[in-house]
Parts: C-alpha cells; sequence; structure tokens
C-alpha cells in the first residue's frame, strides 16, 4: 500500500511538471511580485476612482493564479495556460499603471524599462515607437498616456507573436500525426495485398559461359529473391514479395530521419518558450523520411531514374531506403526554416540576426516581465 501511495504521488509530480514547470513557476513569482506593487500603491493617498482600478488589477491577479492552479482543472499547466496568465498579469499592469494618471512623475523611476519593451516589440516606423523615444520625463497626463497606447500595442503584438508561434507548433503537429497515419496505412495495406505493388527489383543475372544464349533475370525483392528465366511477369514479381517488404522500408526511413534529425541538433540553441517546437518538427521529420523511403524506391521501381531501376540486392534496396528517407531534410528545411523565423519573431534585442519585423532578435523567456521591463 505505501509503495502504491508513493508511486501514484509522483506520477502526480510527473503530471505537474510534465510541461512547463518552470515558467509556471517563474509566471506564480511575477504575480505575486505585481500584487506586492498593486498593495503598495494602494498605501498612498489615491482618489477613488485609482483605488477602483487597483482593485481591478488585483481581481485579474487572481484570476491568472487560478489559470495557473491546476486543481482548478483537469489539465496540467501547459503553454495555453502560460499565455492566458500572460494576458491578465499584461492587464493588471496596464491597470496599474492607469492609477498614475494623477501623479505621471512617480511613474517615471520605471521609464526606461517600459521603454526597452517598446523598443523591443514595436517597429521604428511605429509612431506610438516615436512618441515614447521622445519623452524623456514624464511630465503631464497625455505623456502618460502616449505610454500607455505604446506598451499596450507592444503586449499586443507580443501576444501575437507567441499565438504565432503556438498555431504552428499544433499545425506541424498535426501535419506530422497525419503522415504517420498514412504510413500505417500503406503499411497495413500493403500487409493485406502485398502482390498488389510489389516492391521488387528484376537484374538480369550473369549469364554462365555453358550457356550464352541464356538469359536469365533476379527478382530482388526487400526481404526476398529468386531466379526467373525470361523477364519476370507480374505474377512472378507478386510471388517474391512478402507482408514485410514496406515495413522494413519505412522503419529504415524512420531510421534514416532520425539520424538526419539528431544531426540537425547542432544548430539548435534551445527555446524558453513553452511550446517545444524542435521536437514537433522532429517528429514532422521521422513521419516524412519514411514516406520518402517508399516514395523514392517507387520512382525508381517505376524507372523514373534511368540506370537505377534494377537493384541487384536486397541491401541495396534498404540502402537506397535508407537514402530517401535521409533526404527528406529536401523537404523539411523549408518547415525548418519557417519555424526559426516563427521562433525568431518572439524573441528580444541583442544578437545580431534580424527579425522579419527589423528587431536584432536574441532567446528570451517567454514569462512576464517585472514592471519595470513592462
Amino acid at each position: 500500500m505505501g509503495l502504491w501511495t508513493s508511486v501514484k504521488a509522483r506520477a502526480g509530480e510527473w503530471y505537474q511538471e510534465r510541461r512547463s514547470w518552470e515558467l509556471n513557476e517563474e509566471a506564480r513569482a511575477e504575480v505575486r511580485k505585481a500584487r506586492a506593487l498593486i498593495r503598495s500603491r494602494q498605501e498612498a493617498d489615491l482618489s477613488i476612482p485609482d483605488q477602483e482600478i487597483l482593485v481591478a488589477a488585483e481581481a485579474e491577479l487572481t484570476y491568472a493564479e487560478r489559470l495557473l492552479d491546476s486543481s482548478r482543472h483537469r489539465r496540467a499547466p501547459i503553454g495555453s495556460h502560460v499565455n492566458s496568465m500572460r494576458m491578465h498579469v499584461d492587464s493588471a499592469r496596464l491597470l496599474w499603471m492607469r492609477s498614475f494618471i494623477s501623479d505621471p512623475k512617480a511613474m517615471q523611476p520605471y521609464m526606461a524599462g517600459l521603454r526597452e519593451f517598446v523598443r523591443k516589440h514595436l517597429s521604428q516606423s511605429d509612431e506610438r515607437r516615436d512618441k515614447i523615444e521622445q519623452v524623456k520625463f514624464l511630465k503631464t497626463e497625455n505623456d502618460l498616456i502616449d505610454l500607455l497606447e505604446a506598451v499596450e500595442a507592444a503586449h499586443a503584438v507580443d501576444l501575437r507573436e507567441r499565438l504565432r508561434l503556438a498555431s504552428f507548433v499544433r499545425t506541424v503537429w498535426c501535419v506530422a500525426l497525419l503522415l504517420l497515419l498514412l504510413v500505417l496505412v500503406v503499411g497495413c495495406l500493403t500487409t493485406k495485398w502485398s502482390d498488389a505493388v510489389p516492391m521488387c527489383f528484376t537484374p538480369l543475372s550473369p549469364v554462365p559461359d555453358s550457356h550464352p544464349q541464356a538469359a536469365n533475370y533476379s527478382v530482388v525483392c526487400p526481404l526476398e529473391s529468386h531466379m526467373a528465366k525470361g523477364l519476370p511477369t507480374t505474377a512472378e514479381l507478386a510471388e517474391g514479395s512478402t507482408r514485410g517488404d514496406y515495413w522494413v522500408l519505412e522503419l529504415t526511413g524512420f531510421v534514416a530521419a532520425g539520424i538526419a534529425s539528431a544531426f540537425a541538433l547542432r544548430k539548435i540553441r534551445g527555446t524558453a518558450t513553452p511550446y517545444k517546437v524542435h521536437f514537433a518538427l522532429t517528429a514532422l521529420k521521422l513521419s516524412t523520411g519514411a514516406l520518402t523511403a517508399v516514395g523514392g524506391l517507387t520512382l525508381m521501381r517505376g524507372q523514373f531514374v534511368p540506370g537505377l531501376s534494377a537493384l541487384d540486392s536486397s541491401a541495396q534496396i534498404i540502402a537506397w531506403a535508407f537514402i530517401f528517407g535521409y533526404s527528406q531534410e529536401l523537404f523539411t528545411q523549408f518547415v525548418d526554416k519557417q519555424g526559426e523565423n516563427v521562433l525568431g519573431n518572439v524573441r528580444g534585442p541583442g544578437s545580431s540576426t534580424p527579425t522579419p519585423s527589423g528587431r536584432r532578435s536574441h532567446e528570451t523567456s517567454q514569462t512576464a516581465t517585472t514592471p519595470e521591463d513592462a
């Protein structure tokens, strides 16, 4: 009974930690810091409207905490919870900033961080960013309103970038699963009708000196081979095929794609986002590799490639399946580039690689920042 209780408790911990545990904990810390600033602001001598704004800000933080409390919902905290939490924390910060309308100068200590946050997410051609660049000191109510508009716009851009990344990852996963389903369908169909499209080749066998007029052919399949007198018929090709031919080719394609994915790790720096972009891309490569292995050999079997239509042995068939499985990089490299571009859009300034929006980018944490950083 004690062992079962221990296993159950550990399984519960794993369920909580299986996705964005560190980001969730950092998010909870940000909520607590924002709540402390709001309560510190509430202790000041504020007007009733400003007090009501702070009450609304604290309500936003309370709702953000509920999103990260897995006891209130059946799903463990994942990327969507972190994004939803940030929306409410951002709203709470904007409300906290609005409580300074009656005293804009009190907001001046946070000006540097807010300006940097705006620069990170708004392009140089954005008029709201230009206004903030021109404001050195918050003197009037209009100055603070301009700052609020710029920060709110920057939050909106940041949210769209993260949602675009989430949509890209979900799309890649859906395509990878559909391709995997197609791999299973092909394997199952060829298991039931192994003689429908036999993956066999018919190389011409060497002619013995004692029979110069003989023309024997070999029927070479992925798992079996046999001799045939004269050009093999369709029935003789079907006779050499087995139920495991396509499964072996698909497995070889999987292995080749897996090696290609492992080799591609040299380019990966990792990501601080709650979305496993590179893991989804690897799943896509594996499914694609299985299909390109079968598709490439089908083209060879149909004499699409001159001079490579008569493989001599089963080992050559497996070797070419490996090559075609690895060649999925020719197709998935474009998806890899798109993934890097989408991931680059949620990075901040600091590196030498410009993002499509004209900002200089590096990998940043996708958790909420402090009020100094907006």
